[in-house]
């Protein structure tokens, strides 16, 4: 099984983003959630509406795919099962994808999103921006480019088994390397070419938030599995983010995958996740209970 799942780093780009998009679609479809298509930022969206939730308050999500597949449409559901747990409405974000738009085209996107939902009256202390994997990575680099433009930032940051490291040099991928079902360093690194093109630095901080100064950026959750070859991409960013004085919070899962919250619905430590994410996240956008 894990053989099956690992990407390929000679896999052609269609075989790699059909097998992504079956990956990443694994929720269940949550109740009592309606969608509609939009456009934020020049881009596609789909806002996540669970009934009886709260109108004013946001999750920006920006799914995962390694910067290269996925959409809107296979993150919906995740992003509604969070939304739903923390009463307020989500908005997924289609930005554009390497390689064909390499990087910064993906921050640049999410931060256009991030200013429209301003535009439009959202006020930024009811704003969360979220995302798994490379959309982690992102949510990250999103706020510290608003931090570097002097915006006003969202009232927290949700990575979900983030990928910051573009060198790939985290101990666990060689502690997990049996472990993990999805992801190999000679993976990581092809699928960081792709992502960097010819002018990107695998040390840019708004690539690779490991070599950012957290300063000032509002409370973090990170939230990883046990196996996941990843896994220390959020423990060396909750580190740097503590060091900096962040509000960080750590989730580690005993013995799961990579993104294992994308089971939201399937699987009960995908519902726990969801759950511990929602929690933490309704005082900070100013909701109760």
């Amino acid at each position: 099984m894990a053989d099956r799942m690992h990407a390929n780093p000679g896999m052609d780009l269609p075989t790699l983003r059909d097998m992504m998009d079956e990956l990443q679609a694994q929720s269940a479809e949550p109740t009592a959630v309606t969608y509609e298509e939009v456009e934020t930022g020049g881009r596609p969206a789909l806002w996540c509406n669970p009934l009886d939730s709260a109108t004013d308050r946001v999750i920006l999500y920006l799914h995962g795919g390694a910067f290269v597949a996925n959409s809107k449409d296979t993150h919906r559901k995740v992003a509604a099962h969070l939304a739903k747990a923390t009463g307020c409405r989500a908005l997924v974000l289609d930005y554009r994808l390497a390689p064909e738009n390499p990087f910064p085209a993906q921050l640049d996107d999410s931060v256009a999103a991030y200013r429209q939902l301003l535009h439009v009256g959202v006020e930024p202390g009811h704003i969360a921006v979220a995302g798994d994997s490379a959309g982690g990575g992102l949510a990250t680099s999103t706020v510290l480019k608003l931090r570097e433009d002097r915006a006003a930032l969202p009232a927290g940051i949700v990575a979900i088994s983030p990928w910051y490291d573009m060198e790939a040099k985290g101990e666990t991928f060689d502690t997990n390397a049996a472990h993990d079902a999805f992801t190999t360093r000679p993976t990581t690194l092809a699928l960081a070419a792709m992502f960097l093109g010819r002018n990107g630095s695998a040390i840019d901080p708004l690539a690779n938030p490991l070599y950012a100064d957290a300063t000032g950026l509002p409370p973090v959750y990170l939230a990883c599995g046990g196996y996941e070859a990843l896994r220390a991409d959020a423990e060396r960013f909750a580190s740097l983010a503590a060091d900096a004085g962040v509000d960080v919070t750590l989730e580690v899962s005993d013995g799961m995958q990579h993104i294992y919250p994308l089971m939201a619905g399937r699987a009960p430590e995908a519902d726990l996740t969801i759950a511990n994410i929602a929690r933490w996240l309704r005082p900070k956008l100013g909701l109760s209970g």
